[in-house]
């Protein structure tokens, strides 16, 4: 029969070294690194933020005055439909003493007009 023989690991705890086999300010360094990457994508979501504000803040500008366009309009049409309703009215008034006189003369002559009603 064949024996075997077993031959120890050089590294007992072989994880353990490696941690500790780097140093602090490397770890420093690295984290440092971290966060810088990470400061640079908050400011650039930020500067995007920014840019998205000022589009949205453009936007609303746009619509403010378009809407102070079309109060203007419609307070113009609102007074164009108040001349017209005036006009009309006296149009109407103008046309029912017309039709009154035309009555009088009517009756005054002795002529009878069939009623409409």
């Amino acid at each position: 029969m064949f024996s075997t023989i077993a031959v120890p690991s050089k590294q007992t705890k072989p994880h353990r070294r490696e941690i500790s086999a780097v140093p602090e300010s490397e770890i420093l360094r690295r984290r440092n690194e971290e966060l810088e990457k990470e400061l640079k994508k908050s400011i650039e979501r930020e500067e995007k933020m920014k840019q998205e504000l000022q589009k949205t803040w453009e936007r609303l500008r746009v619509a403010e005055e378009a809407e102070e366009r079309l109060c203007s309009q419609l307070g113009e049409l609102e007074a164009e439909a108040v001349n017209e309703a005036r006009t009309y009215r006296t149009r109407v008034i103008h046309l029912m003493d017309q039709l009154s006189l035309a009555q009088k003369l009517l009756e005054s002559a002795s002529v009878t007009v069939p009623s409409s009603q």
